[in-house]
């Protein structure tokens, strides 16, 4: 078995004009309070990939950028299950590590820099061989943690939730989400996925491919709200979150949350849903690696 936090379901309700004037009903499920690093969907995403590091007595190696919530996660969860892991981080080594790098490396991770270009190989079959053959042998866990064993963990999520919903919003960057979300809610529930990256068809085969043969079709992916891409915000969104938080207390991140919520609350106000909706959200986390964004 491995240690990681436990996982009891907080929701939270969103009261505001908007929803009154809508009749609609808007609730938060709270990933973000189990753990500021190991929370979120990462929890759910690293469960049986490290159940598998420790059953096979293999260290880890893993993919994510600068700012990664994946690579500051695997890195925590690694060193509290004394598993040993390598991170293969995106671009150049900076003269200072910022504070999620900094941190990765406190908790044990050993960081490998690539180049964009090769960074770009990390999915193909001979890349993986050859770090295999530069590292040893290794588990591999993808970029985001979006695997299928991942996404079994992210089936999870919604198992101790007893309430029914006629809508679930996840934002989607590696997938792996919203495909857990899609298998394990009811096929009356709509499972929309808000994306943070320019990603349209390549993220709706990452959705299908992870999913497989399964029969899941409730689900979908909105493309409008990404605001220019992954780790791009603007002026609009930044006053969106800090107003969000002003009135509701949940604090939001520009990468993921905050254009998740951006979305619903913008859809609401565009009359997307019926009256008497019911709507979740997922706060997926992700504080941490976005404390010192601006």
């Amino acid at each position: 078995m491995i240690i990681l936090p436990p996982y009891t379901p907080i929701i939270q309700q969103i009261e505001s004009s908007l929803t009154k004037e809508k009749q609609v009903n808007w609730k938060v499920l709270r990933l973000d309070l189990i753990d500021e690093i190991t929370g979120g969907n990462k929890l759910f995403k690293l469960k049986y990939n490290l159940q598998e590091a420790k059953k096979t007595g293999l260290p880890v190696l893993t993919f994510g950028g600068a700012f990664s919530n994946h690579i500051i996660a695997t890195a925590k969860a690694c060193s509290i299950n004394t598993i040993s892991c390598i991170g293969i981080i995106r671009g150049e080594k900076p003269t200072e590590l910022n504070h999620v790098l900094k941190a990765a490396e406190e908790f044990g991770m050993k960081l490998h820099f690539v180049s964009r270009e090769e960074y770009r190989r990390r999915g193909d079959a001979g890349y993986q061989n050859e770090l295999q053959n530069k590292f040893g042998q290794h588990l591999i866990i993808p970029e985001g943690g979006g695997n299928k064993i991942g996404v079994k963990g992210c089936m999870e999520i919604l198992k101790p939730i007893e309430e029914e919903f006629d809508f679930i919003f996840t934002p989607v960057g590696s997938s792996g989400t919203l495909a857990g979300l899609a298998l394990a809610a009811p096929s009356k529930t709509k499972v929309i996925g808000i994306a943070v990256l320019k990603g349209e068809n390549y993220l709706e085969q990452s959705v299908k491919d992870l999913i497989g043969k399964k029969h899941a079709t409730h689900w979908s992916i909105n493309h409008h709200y990404h605001f220019g891409g992954y780790a791009n915000w603007n002026n609009e969104l930044m006053e969106f979150i800090n107003k969000f938080k002003s009135l509701n207390g949940i604090q939001l991140e520009q990468i993921y949350s905050g254009k998740l919520f951006f979305a619903v609350n913008d859809l609401l106000k565009n009359n997307f849903f019926p009256a008497e909706s019911k709507i979740m959200c997922l706060h997926t986390g992700g504080l941490f690696s976005s404390k010192y964004l601006k």
